[in-house]
């Protein structure tokens, strides 16, 4: 298995979207696909191959389903606008560019716009299809902290509790001292890197203990993501800074766990998926002794994830239910230190916060979102009552500064205009 890091790109030389689309390529054409248009384990985080393997990494990587249940589908009721792609904004370098014109741009996958409930938007580009699954990333974060902060509404967990408490493995470790709280908002004092422009960055060490990755010849690192977790230490004070990383939301998940007796799949299914009315199974990654990824491995259908946004817009009310309790989303939406926040560095995305694995803009439509490398997003406009479902395969992993540019200033864009087309 290749060790190829979605960080090994040269902008310069890539595809655009077109140019890149898997069809082009052909690629698994054939039975079987002859090597030139295979996609495998070793090859899944190559672009372009990974506008292939993103939609349809079920077939490559093991999984934990998630059950939708046997409900009745939620339908999404449908009235499809043909102004909006016209929609226009400027870039922070000053370009002009349409709505439509970002989708290319960001290497979109698919897009389900959400106004007022009604779907005025869905689009499919490359393999991605209405039935199949694509990878959240790190949008994973946001449902598995919104599983923990409904645990916490039902007291099951107690935020100001010390991570130890929880999981005493950690004791000798980074999350020493840290409370369950700081790890639900990411101000935890553990070295580690998510630089995905660094090969040697603590992000793939993870991605290989958790399978993710190749492991060289002769391997000797964690095997599991729990035995990965164990090696981390303490890196600054704990609740001084934000700083999103990946192995807070596994031992998140880990706590959800422990404190439930139950697998992350299982409590999705059961407080989330099977009551969503959703479409299709969802499913999570897992490692080699099935523990799955909550830092980025769960996948969904792009209507299925828009069904979750239009949740959270409706202050946790779905499906002729009350599924997230309104105020574990009242919670979210307010947001957190936005001191602690701008300590971490995120220039690019100034008076925001986080808030229980959410990003928090506090903009004047009170937006907020789930965010994942490559480009997944929730993106939800509560004044424009809005809800914009995206997956994409932008070959580079990082939001900011390669998708943000071309996706904040669309998504302000596009709200102001639903909110005054009304």
């Amino acid at each position: 298995m290749t060790d190829v890091s979605p960080a090994s790109h040269d902008p310069a030389c890539l595809p655009d979207a077109r140019a890149s689309d898997p069809a082009a390529h052909r690629w698994m054409e054939g039975f079987p696909p002859p090597p030139e248009r295979a996609v495998g384990a070793a090859t899944a985080w190559s672009f372009p191959r990974t506008r292939w393997a993103f939609c349809h990494m079920r077939e490559l990587y093991p999984t934990a389903n998630v059950s939708r249940g046997d409900a009745p589908v939620a339908l999404l009721p449908r009235a499809e606008r043909s102004d909006l792609d016209a929609v226009s904004f400027t870039t922070p370098d000053g370009r002009r560019m349409t709505w439509g014109e970002s989708l290319a741009a960001n290497y979109t996958d698919g897009v389900v716009v959400l106004h007022r409930g009604v779907t005025v938007q869905e689009r499919y580009f490359g393999a991605l299809q209405p039935e199949l699954a694509h990878s959240a990333m790190s949008v994973t974060k946001s449902f598995v902290g919104t599983l923990a902060a409904m645990l916490a509404d039902r007291r099951v967990l107690d935020p100001q509790a010390a991570v130890t408490h929880y999981l005493p493995e950690l004791a000798g470790t980074a999350y020493r001292g840290a409370t369950l709280r700081q790890v639900m908002d990411m101000t935890v004092g553990v070295r580690y890197s998510e630089a995905y422009t660094d090969p040697q960055a603590d992000v793939w060490h993870y991605a290989r203990a958790g399978g993710m990755l190749a492991r060289p010849a002769g391997y000797d690192g964690p095997p599991t993501l729990c035995d990965y977790l164990a090696t981390l230490a303490r890196e600054g004070t704990h609740g001084a800074a934000f700083a999103c990383k990946s192995v807070n939301t596994e031992v998140l998940a880990w706590v959800v766990r422990r404190a439930t007796g139950q697998r992350l799949a299982t409590l999705t299914s059961d407080l989330l998926w099977s009551r969503l009315g959703a479409e299709h199974d969802a499913h999570f990654a897992v490692d080699s002794v099935g523990t799955e990824a909550g830092g980025g491995g769960l996948n969904t259908t792009l209507r299925d994830l828009a069904r979750f946004g239009e949740s959270m817009r409706q202050d946790g009310w779905f499906n002729g239910q009350q599924i997230v309790p309104e105020r574990v989303v009242a919670a979210i939406r307010r947001g957190a230190d936005k001191a602690q926040f701008e300590r971490g560095g995120y220039t690019a995305l100034p008076g925001w916060s986080y808030r229980d694995m959410w990003w928090v803009t506090h903009n004047a439509h009170g937006a907020y979102s789930a965010r994942g490398i490559h480009g997944q997003a929730v993106w939800i406009d509560p004044k424009a009552e809005m809800v914009i479902a995206r997956y994409a395969s932008h070959p580079q992993a990082a939001n900011s500064p390669h998708l943000d540019a071309t996706s904040l200033p669309a998504y302000d864009a596009l709200g102001r205009h639903l909110l005054r087309s009304g």
